[in-house]
């Protein structure tokens, strides 16, 4: 079926309205989601005013020209009815005249009427049809220029090829808003490129994994063992492994037993083991992957475990800084420090200040209330006071660097650090200008000027984000690690405060005696008594800072609810108030809960408060709000907490459209309706989102229906967010097996390998996998005892 066919059977099957584009309302050049006002000339729907607004997603319409859009009619709650359009195509002329009218029109630069007669005549009615689908026929146009030919064609090609890819690509089963997003990938070229490989939109287009790619793959006749269908399928499951589980390579036999299984399940048909392994040596002659030593990796990975390597090489090659200061000057400047802050440095937390300053690089670490932000204002005061440099950073001229770089993964551990100093801090990705949407495989140069930096928070930055910071750094620069290894590990793939920890290579101060709430904190007890693996005999006994509410998995919510409306009522906010749970669905998951907390926290029980659907939420001024997406010019990041200070509707500003706005610690962020998912209610929120962040009361549920995430360190971290008060509710039992069950997801990670080994493997371009004892046996269990996939390779 042709393109031609395909709007003829649209306009045969659904509701249209063709008419005259008056005016845009609104356009936006991101995602090109559009309103406008047409005259209605013809339509096939009950309604027949002469005026009708259309909403969708086409580029910037020409006013005064002739639209046909295909869709329906919705009601607006406050703007009425409107055309909701899912495909439209511009009308063209019909007539011969016409076509000449319109090609010598202002639409086209140097085609006047006797050049627009001369195509007409050699082309005939059909000419805009015939050009776009064989540029070169206005290369048998008398007198024609090839600069003229070239921007008629591309003129057109704007005016009617999206319309035509738009179509195509609702053949192929895609809405008009993701048929936008491929066609600002790939223009001109979108049909061609589909049609050839669909597997590609995985790679470059936002929203389409595996499954619709196949599906589309099917469609065209890409089945079974098609090569492009198996190197998608390497692709897609070395990259999820690595995204959904933190991986940094894949074991060959495990990735090919997987990628087999995947493109099995998906169609009935057997794809040979020799097929997939073929695919996997093409892949990395392409450079897409790198095996090295039986494990499969993505190059961007590879090269940041390698690069973090060198750059701790590079940055410990230094020169000691031991001999800088007698030790009677270190000495002298410590006891005045000590003075004028009021504070007595406990051993170790000397050890660890003489450490910082006297060496490249340190690693600060220890688990809650063990003094490592004491140590951390001790480290910058001293470093200030020997280096005879000024703390106030208006002091410094403007191209002047500050010297001391303070610095977190998240925007409020960012904020916890520059309060405990009194010095600027920021995210990580604001101290390397980074957006937040960074390719993995970005090799963007980045400098970082300054002599010493403190990173906290340390175990929450994955490989990737660690290998970005350490390249930025210059040679002559003081490193500070701050972490606690027994938080959960970084979202992102790896674990790089782990292996570097258990590689020694930096020298490391681990604080263990508990400086903080010294009247008695059972809290921080609990803690450390959990970080050893120990399920305290006093768990179900109240304490004056902790209690253990009893309760079934269908309580929680209830037990929530009581605890919170309790805490309300003694004066305690939103913001004091954290509920942590670590599943998304179910009655006792964070989307229910948030339900009830709005209502509890935020009600609209009148139906005045301001409020926007989106969704199955209703976002409210005075709610409490999660950022979920990095967004650096904006000053946000991901895990920052809000909260709506404004609701603007459409109606109410000059955009027309809904706005909410947020503000981050006093940061005002704008969100139009088309930004909400980059925001959810925080009343309750995941443990990993919580990491970095403490707050006065704690309220966890444990249950067992949470087993599949109830481990030590995701316990060891929601307790270590509570500040002063902390109440758990649910299932003793859980709780008992959260405490037991250390973390069996081990992540597979190198980097602890090669920071170890001097003699690291160089890749040398030769294939790895060509290689017999590359190769792992093949799971038996599967029936192929003692035959490893070199088996079925071409020799």
């Amino acid at each position: 079926m042709d393109v031609q066919d395909s709007m003829e059977l649209f306009s045969d099957q659904e509701k249209y309205v063709k008419g005259r584009h008056l005016v845009t309302i609104f356009h936006n050049e991101q995602n090109l989601y559009s309103v406008i006002r047409i005259r209605v000339d013809e339509t096939n729907d009950e309604n027949k005013d002469k005026e009708a607004v259309i909403t969708g997603y086409f580029p910037k319409l020409h006013e005064q020209e002739t639209y046909i859009f295909y869709g329906e009619y919705k009601e607006h709650p406050r703007f009425g009815l409107q055309f909701n359009a899912k495909h439209f195509k511009k009308e063209m002329p019909q007539t011969k005249q016409g076509v000449i009218t319109y090609l010598s029109s202002d639409l086209f630069k140097g085609i006047g009427t006797k050049t627009a007669e001369r195509i007409v005549e050699t082309l005939g009615e059909n000419a805009i049809s015939n050009i776009l689908a064989q540029p070169s026929i206005l290369d048998t146009i008398p007198k024609l220029g090839a600069e003229t030919a070239k921007q008629l064609y591309e003129t057109l090609l704007e005016h009617q090829g999206l319309e035509n890819v738009m179509i195509a690509l609702s053949e192929y089963g895609f809405g008009p808003q993701i048929s936008m997003k491929i066609y600002q990938v790939y223009k001109e070229d979108t049909l061609n490129i589909i049609e050839k490989n669909p597997y590609k939109l995985i790679e470059d287009v936002e929203g389409i994994g595996f499954g619709r790619a196949d599906e589309l793959g099917s469609h065209l006749g890409i089945t079974g063992n098609h090569p492009d269908r198996i190197k998608a399928g390497c692709i897609y499951i070395l990259e999820q492994e690595c995204i959904r589980n933190g991986h940094v390579y894949l074991d060959l036999a495990e990735l090919l037993d997987q990628v087999k299984t995947l493109l099995e399940e998906r169609q009935a048909v057997e794809i040979p083991f020799q097929d997939i392994a073929n695919e996997v040596v093409k892949l990395e002659e392409e450079s897409k992957i790198i095996v090295e030593d039986k494990r499969v990796y993505m190059p961007s990975l590879y090269f940041s475990e390698k690069g973090i390597v060198s750059n701790i090489k590079r940055i410990m090659e230094q020169k000691e800084y031991e001999d800088q200061f007698p030790e009677s000057e270190f000495l002298l400047a410590l006891g005045e420090l000590e003075e004028r802050l009021g504070v007595e440095y406990a051993g170790s937390q000397r050890e660890a200040i003489k450490t910082a300053l006297t060496n490249p690089m340190m690693i600060l670490t220890g688990g809650p209330g063990t003094g490592k932000t004491t140590v951390i204002k001790g480290i910058v005061e001293l470093y200030a006071e020997l280096h005879g440099c000024s703390l106030d950073p208006t002091t410094y001229k403007k191209e002047e660097p500050f010297p001391i770089l303070l610095a977190a993964p998240t925007g409020r551990a960012a904020k916890r650090m520059a309060e405990s100093t009194e010095l600027p801090a920021m995210t990580i990705h604001r101290l390397l200008g980074m957006t937040g949407q960074e390719q993995l495989d970005s090799d963007d140069e980045r400098q970082i000027e300054g002599k010493l930096i403190i990173v906290d928070e340390m175990s929450m930055v994955d490989t990737w984000l660690a290998h970005q910071l350490l390249k930025a750094l210059p040679d002559e620069i003081q490193v500070i690690f701050v972490g606690d290894e027994d938080q959960l590990p970084s979202v992102g793939p790896g674990q790089v405060l782990k292996d570097i920890l258990r590689s020694q290579v930096i020298p490391t101060v681990q604080l263990t005696d508990i400086y903080r709430q010294k009247e008695g904190s059972s809290i921080i007890d609990l803690a450390h008594e959990i970080k050893k693996g120990i399920i305290p005999d006093n768990l179900l006994q109240p304490q004056k800072d902790r209690t253990f509410i009893r309760c079934q998995s269908s309580q929680i919510a209830e037990v929530v609810e009581k605890v919170v409306v309790n805490a309300k009522k003694k004066g305690y906010s939103a913001k004091d108030v954290q509920v942590l749970a670590p599943m998304y669905r179910g009655p006792a998951g964070i989307d229910n809960l948030n339900v009830i907390l709005q209502e509890i926290f935020n009600p609209n029980s009148d139906g005045k408060r301001k409020e926007i659907q989106f969704g199955d939420v209703k976002f409210r001024i005075g709610d409490k709000v999660l950022q979920l997406v990095n967004q650096p010019e904006q000053n946000v990041f991901n895990g920052d907490m809000g909260e709506i200070i404004s609701i603007l509707y459409a109606k109410e500003n000059t955009e027309k459209q809904d706005m909410i706005i947020v503000s981050f610690e006093g940061t005002e962020v704008t969100y139009t309706r088309a930004d909400l998912n980059q925001i959810t209610h925080a009343f309750c929120c995941s443990i990993h989102k919580s990491q970095g962040s403490e707050f006065p009361i704690v309220i966890l549920p444990v249950i067992r229906s949470y087993y599949r995430m109830l481990r030590r360190n995701l316990l060891y971290t929601a307790i270590t967010r509570s500040k002063q008060s902390l109440i758990l509710c649910g299932e003793e039992s859980a709780f008992k097996i959260g405490i037991e069950r250390k973390d069996d997801l081990q992540r597979k990670t190198t980097l602890y390998e090669k920071l170890t080994d001097n003699q690291q493997v160089e890749k040398t371009g030769e294939s790895t996998i060509l290689s017999e004892e590359t190769f792992l046996l093949i799971d038996p269990m599967i029936g192929m005892e003692n035959v490893s996939p070199y088996d079925f390779m071409d020799k």
